[in-house]
């Protein structure tokens, strides 16, 4: 098999280095550089010919950098004569633009997926994306993981006695199902307007919640409103605490502040596919870099990605072995 070689951006090279530990395999140097006119360089410091070559990097903000830091790697890799290159995406964050619901309005996920792939990337693997029509907007291979397995193991062991999964949407509805299914539960669904960016509304709950605790679930926690307006939502149906997780926990802006002091929120729980905030101690954050250094073990391999998550729907499986590759 032709050796891994794996390099990562600035978003997250903690994650990149875990996902390495887990592959047996050493992180390799990058050196990016800014110019005086403010134009990024990037230097692969280490050989790619006939490479296959993984590129870790979180779509998180400073989101444009980032994203130009993919690009200049993956065109520095097919320049040196990468056999294979392959972008890993844990938070492909322009998912969130995958609908015309305004006119002449852009559609940054097909963008940015058509850049990738003529920058020259050959496969995406990606984790939680926003909704399913993403996917198909990538006109290379996509190895889609998900986190549900990982963030219901979280609550395994506790007490789930009149407790129910809800969604903070109908979209996502059918994510929390598995998740419900994983952990024995129901499942209920809010009912949302999205107003702007930052302000929803939900006007409704679809499902039984009164005194019963909730476990949330969502994709990803931006600044917290929905989550805050939901949590309103279940209050007034009866609901007595709540558990917050998700995949892609950014808690930007007024997140941290607004999740830490709600009274009816017991814990919230996320993964690390973006950096950890700070002065959040109480964080519950949940790795993923076993999957994806599964996924990369059995994409070098020729193996099947998908069947990494059997059993996940609907009885979760044992977890991922990676077994090392150098």
């Amino acid at each position: 098999m032709r050796d891994i070689v794996v390099f990562s951006g600035s978003a997250h090279p903690a994650l990149a280095r875990s996902i390495c530990a887990h592959l047996g395999v050493r992180l390799s140097e990058v050196d990016i550089k800014r110019f005086s006119n403010d134009c990024l360089q990037v230097q692969l410091l280490a050989n790619c010919r006939q490479r296959d070559v993984y590129i870790v990097q979180s779509l998180v903000p400073p989101t444009q950098e980032h994203l130009m830091e993919l690009l200049l790697m993956v065109d520095a890799a097919k320049g040196a004569s990468a056999a294979q290159v392959t972008a890993v995406i844990p938070h492909f964050a322009y998912a969130r633009s995958d609908k015309k619901d305004a006119s002449r309005i852009s559609l940054g996920g097909r963008l940015v997926a058509d850049m990738l792939a003529t920058a020259g990337v050959n496969r995406v693997i990606t984790m939680a994306l926003h909704a399913p029509q993403v996917h198909g907007f990538f006109s290379v291979p996509v190895d889609h993981l998900t986190a549900i397995g990982v963030l219901a193991d979280h609550f395994r062991g506790q007490d789930l006695t009149d407790t129910v999964v809800v969604s903070p949407d109908l979209g996502n509805a059918k994510t929390a199902t598995q998740f419900a299914r994983l952990l024995g539960l129901p499942v209920a669904a809010g009912s949302k307007q999205r107003k702007a960016d930052d302000k929803v509304v939900i006007d409704a709950i679809v499902g039984d919640v009164a005194g019963k605790r909730a476990i949330v679930l969502d994709d990803e926690i931006a600044t917290g409103g929905s989550i805050i307006e939901l949590l309103e939502r279940l209050k007034d149906f009866g609901s007595t605490e709540a558990a917050v997780a998700c995949t892609h926990g950014l808690f930007a802006g007024p997140a941290v502040q607004r999740l830490q002091g709600h009274p009816m929120i017991r814990e919230v729980v996320t993964t690390d596919t973006v950096p950890a905030p700070e002065g959040w101690p109480q964080l519950q954050v949940r790795s993923i870099a076993t999957l994806f250094a599964e996924a990369i073990a059995r994409s070098h391999a020729g193996e099947s990605v998908s069947s990494l998550f059997d059993g996940v729907d609907p009885t979760h499986g044992p977890p991922p072995q990676t077994l090392p590759l150098g």
